[in-house]
């Protein structure tokens, strides 16, 4: 490998872990967060986790993640929940919404259903101001960052960002749980 190479992916892995370390040394989260894990707590039915795209991927690790510690969670595409799925969603569930932009029409056409059902959402959005942002009960939005692909075609940040959001807040209600 040569160094411009290794510069290359170093510049990756920089403004992923910079972007995480900027999202943790914030105090914009710590409201919503503690009541996204107190909603999560509370929960009486699953936690249902939805996104689609690269957030759906990230939204799948998270709901694997959920479930290792002993919260009970699926995952549901947007598009089949529209398609027959939203049986799966009952009164008492909690839906984690995950979407960058918060703007992703596949979500967004859930949300009226969601809120006909009785569950209660969760966005994971880097816009509290987005559509998504403000229609959830609670908004975890972590905030806007380039990404560090050069056309800005590919999620990295955004998606690492997610990923890291997603794993604290599974693992801080595995201990208020004291699993």
């Amino acid at each position: 490998m040569t160094e411009t190479t290794w510069n290359e992916a170093r510049a990756v892995l920089q403004a992923e872990g910079e972007a995480i370390l900027s999202v943790a040394a914030g105090d914009g989260l710590a409201g919503p967060f503690a009541q996204a894990v107190e909603l999560i707590l509370g929960c009486a039915g699953h936690v249902v986790v939805t996104g689609v795209g690269k957030a759906g991927i990230i939204g799948e690790k998270i709901s694997a993640t959920m479930a290792s510690p002993g919260t009970s969670s699926i995952v549901l595409h947007p598009v089949e929940a529209l398609h027959g799925d939203l049986g799966r969603v009952s009164r008492g569930d909690v839906v984690i919404a995950i979407s960058n932009s918060g703007s992703s029409e596949e979500i967004l056409r859930l949300l009226d259903h969601l809120k006909r059902i009785g569950a209660k959402v969760i966005a994971l959005t880097g816009d509290a101001d987005s559509p998504l942002g403000r229609h959830a009960d609670i908004t975890l939005a972590y905030g806007k960052f380039e990404e560090a692909c050069p056309l800005g075609a590919a999620p990295s940040v955004s998606t690492t960002v997610l990923l890291a959001v997603g794993d604290a807040l599974a693992l801080t209600v595995m201990r208020q749980r004291k699993f």
